[in-house]
């Protein structure tokens, strides 16, 4: 397969003469690229974004701010990272509550 044959299928399914014309099709298919490689870094930034949102609304619920309950975990050592915090606190909230509540009592609240 040569290079613009390369070229062509990466462009496939392209609008207007992107998809046909071998220069404008080099053109988008690196830009497109470049979009793909900027996006899997942002994708991982916003998943984590979405974790901390959902672990701060509920913390609040129980009293208790983000950033206190996430250093007083690292203090009493418990290693549960965002993603399952964020999974505990949706699904199982009460298992989320303990932990919230071993934060507590750690703090003396």
């Amino acid at each position: 397969m040569t290079v613009r044959e390369k070229i062509f299928a990466a462009a496939k399914g392209m609008r207007g003469r992107a998809k046909n014309c071998i220069k404008i099709a080099r053109n988008r298919v690196e830009k497109s690229w470049q979009y793909q490689y900027r996006d899997r870094r942002n994708k991982k930034r916003d998943w984590r974004r979405l974790w901390i949102t959902r672990i701060n609304a509920a913390t609040r619920e129980h009293g208790v701010k983000y950033n206190e309950f996430i250093n007083g975990l690292g203090r009493e050592n418990v290693c549960v990272d965002r993603k399952i915090l964020a999974e505990l606190a949706v699904n199982e909230p009460h298992s989320f509550k303990a932990l919230v509540d071993r934060v507590k009592h750690m703090r003396g609240l």
